[in-house]
């Protein structure tokens, strides 16, 4: 058995990884670049090598770096994780050729699996059913064009090396090729080092299934059941489960048999991802395997029950397969919680975790994170911050499962899209599970709408909120008087001379709102838009409220976070901040004329030159941040004046990148 392990990743896979070898005894020895000195997966290790600089090129996508840290510390093995060298067929070799044990595929399997174009023609020769397109090495543009009109539109274009949703784009029209496919080419560059695309027949509607294969060095493969995978927002998943609410009994042993198969045709060992599309006819096509760990590997071992790291480990030390088969029992979700917001096109963000809360681990409830409170999310790497897995008897029990998990979440600092995944699990497309890849694309507003006005029992349980705070803060107050039990020191609303009506104000979404109450914090009237609502408190703890509201008793998700009231009402998050009773309205001047940085990230391309005369939303100029690419564009017709950057720059949030200038 492996003795010392080195894990070549970060972030919340990095601590997996530890957390099984920290069970079977292995020590574990991570790496870290400038930007991760002091990052979970190096806090929870036994051991921590310095790799190289903040950025992925300077550090964990080294092979020289990775295997200098072995030699340092002794380790006898590497595990890749996903994502970086994972998938890199040198990297194995270079494993090997040191002296380690790779966890994970051959390398010869990875060179036929490594560029989605060679592993579809291999699939098609072994009957493997794959979408019609384009996977040729000519890659001029001439080329590419007249194979598109070949392959017909839409169509996709895909990275041929690399995935997570990156380097792909959707063209519908001829005249959209061209621009597409140099935006494409340029993000597979940045994100994988290779600019060679693929075509393939888009499928309207698809379904997103993927069967997880392993094999031994014995000859023993095996597939481990289907999980579904088709709440997508630009390719990228968002939730994932097992079993698929859409696979029959005889698409399940096809599909599965497909997997099988596909892995055989490149002598597959150890773990890895057999993914098909589903049209919506029924029939599947071939997409890719994935030679390495799935971020979305949980769900499977949530139905399954078993380790898949302990699997990988012991098939790379050289054991057999630990079973033949793996029938599903139950089912389990899981959700990506990430730093990014919803409400401005989903910007990954940056920052400090002033707060960062995630449900305690419990039956069903399982949560794989890669920072804790205080960490930082660095502008270098992926924005996770944790998966939240849930496992239950049945999909409506998993999904009750899920709600409570994400009501337990909340995250102070960088933007999150905790209430973005909470409209996702209330949408009826997701609990009736008929979402396919495109959903979510096609119906974003139904996701991330505000409602025009918080419920009143949002309302009714912030201001509980704010009056216990308050009750508190005189009790204090009363306690540390020359005499605490003087009913003059209780601001309770009963002194002579003050108003029957006091002024509550809370700021929401970006409003202020004031409501009028009176009573005490246990039992108070509260008066907003005419309405007025009869309201007691009648317990309390860290994380929930008692309310009867109108004569009904409810329970409500509410707790302070910081400054914030966080309050769950009519299924929706809530944040409420106290805002004084009076204030200035005075309003910061607006930069109408300047086109800022949403982020920190690097210039990748200018589309426009000073002097141009822009039409309304038309590219200025695009940004790389995050692995993925920003376009910027006009926010109505201007005159370019100025532009302050030029491609490679890399610039800070909020830097000035362009000026405009009336268009007349």
């Amino acid at each position: 058995m492996i003795r010392r392990l080195l894990i070549a990743n970060r972030g919340e896979i990095a601590c997996r990884i530890q957390r099984t070898c920290r069970r079977l005894g292995i020590e574990t020895v991570a790496v870290h670049s400038d930007a991760d000195a002091n990052a979970r997966h190096v806090r929870l290790a036994d051991r921590a090598e310095h790799i190289g600089g903040s950025a992925p090129a300077e550090s964990y996508l080294r092979i020289d770096a990775v295997l200098d840290a072995a030699r340092r510390s002794g380790a006898d093995a590497i595990h890749p994780g996903y994502g970086f060298l994972s998938e890199n067929a040198d990297f194995a070799d270079a494993v090997e050729a040191a002296g380690l044990v790779f966890v994970g595929p051959r390398a010869a399997s990875m060179r036929k699996l490594g560029s989605k174009a060679g592993a579809k023609t291999l699939m098609a020769a072994h009957g493997v059913p794959v979408v019609p397109g384009y996977s040729g090495e000519d890659q001029t543009a001439e080329t590419l064009v007249a194979e598109a009109a070949r392959v017909g539109f839409p169509l996709m274009i895909k990275a041929a090396h690399g995935g997570g949703g990156k380097g792909m784009r959707i063209v519908r029209q001829p005249a959209d090729f061209l621009a597409a496919l140099q935006s494409c080419q340029r993000e597979a560059a940045n994100a994988f080092g290779r600019d060679r695309v693929l075509l393939e027949r888009y499928i309207e509607t698809p379904r997103h299934i993927e069967f997880q294969i392993f094999g031994d060095r014995h000859g023993n493969l095996i597939h481990l059941g289907e999980r579904e995978c088709s709440a997508q927002r630009r390719y990228q998943k968002v939730l994932e489960e097992a079993p698929s609410p859409t696979l029959t009994p005889a698409l399940r042993e096809a599909m599965g048999a497909a997997a099988v198969a596909a892995g055989r045709a490149v002598d597959y060992v150890n773990a890895g991802t057999v993914e098909f599309i589903l049209g919506p006819d029924g029939g599947f096509h071939f997409m890719e395997i994935n030679a390495r760990l799935q971020v979305e590997h949980p769900v499977t071992e949530a139905v399954s029950g078993f380790d898949l790291v302990e699997w990988q480990l012991r098939i790379a030390s050289g054991e057999r397969l630990p079973a033949s088969s793996a029938p599903a029992q139950g089912h389990a979700i899981e959700l990506r919680l990430y730093a990014e917001d919803a409400q401005r096109g989903f910007l990954p963000g940056s920052g400090r975790l002033q707060r960062l809360l995630l449900p305690a681990a419990q039956d069903g409830v399982r949560v794989d994170a890669g920072v804790d409170e205080g960490d930082l999310v660095s502008v270098f790497y992926d924005p996770m911050i944790a998966k939240l897995i849930v496992h239950g008897a049945d999909r409506e029990q998993a999904l009750a499962r899920l709600g409570t998990a994400l009501a337990a979440c909340e995250v102070v600092g960088p933007a999150s899209n905790i209430a973005f995944l909470e409209q996702l699990i209330a949408h009826p497309a997701v609990r009736e599970g008929r979402i396919d890849t495109g959903y979510l694309d096609r119906h974003l507003d139904q996701f991330i709408a505000l409602p025009e006005a918080p419920p009143s029992a949002a309302l009714a349980a912030a201001a509980a909120l704010v009056l216990a705070a308050q009750a508190e803060a005189s009790a204090a107050s009363a306690h540390a008087s020359a005499d605490p039990h003087s009913p003059w020191a209780l601001a309770d609303g009963w002194h002579p001379g003050q108003l029957p009506w006091r002024l509550l104000a809370l700021h929401w979404e970006g409003r202020r709102l004031e409501l009028a109450w009176r009573g005490n914090a246990r039992a108070f009237q509260l008066r907003h838009d005419e309405t007025t609502l009869d309201v007691q408190c009648l317990a309390a703890d860290d994380s929930h409220l008692t309310l009867r509201l109108d004569g009904a008793t409810l329970r409500l998700p509410a707790r302070r976070v910081g400054t914030m009231l966080v309050v769950h009402a009519d299924g929706h998050r809530q944040r409420f901040h106290p805002a004084p009773a009076f204030e200035s309205s005075g309003s910061a001047a607006q930069a109408g004329n300047r086109l800022l940085a949403p982020m920190p990230g690097r210039i990748v391309a200018l589309n426009a030159q000073a002097g141009d005369l822009l039409v309304a939303d038309q590219p200025v100029l695009v940004m790389e941040a995050m692995k993925m690419e920003l376009s910027l564009r006009a926010p109505q017709p201007v005159r370019l004046a100025e532009l302050r950057v030029a491609v490679g720059d890399f610039v800070d949030s909020d830097a000035v990148l362009a000026v405009f200038a009336p268009a007349d």
